[in-house]
């Protein structure tokens, strides 16, 4: 006899009466009904027990940032700071414009001074 058997090996289980070996055959037939379907099912099923608990994620990331409303930026409320505004226009017109000095400030060493 040869090294190697002119038969293939089968195992006692491989006549075909296997839950695994009949799903098999059964899939080749109808691949959707057997596999699709069900995963589909899953998928969709899924996403309505996910859905409730992103919302809560969102709402809790909503609360945590929340944009700030109107009265909150201008201090409305007891800790409000008193503001006249001729007061501030006048503070704000009594600036000389016309006399300011232009100052150079100085580059580090080895740095390039932007011209090319």
């Amino acid at each position: 006899m040869g090294t190697f058997q002119n038969r293939k090996y089968r195992p006692s289980g491989s006549g075909g009466d296997t839950f695994g070996a009949r799903y098999r055959a059964m899939m080749a037939k109808r691949p959707f009904l057997l596999f699709g379907l069900p995963f589909l099912t899953v998928i969709v099923g899924a996403s309505f027990v996910l859905t409730p608990a992103t919302a809560i994620r969102y709402e809790r990331h909503d609360r945590r940032v929340r944009q700030m409303t109107r009265d909150e930026e201008l201090g409305v409320g007891k800790a409000r700071r008193k503001v006249d505004i001729r007061e501030e226009y006048y503070r704000l017109s009594s600036k000389d414009v016309d006399n300011w000095e232009q100052k150079r400030v100085k580059r580090l060493a080895g740095e390039s001074d932007g011209v090319l």
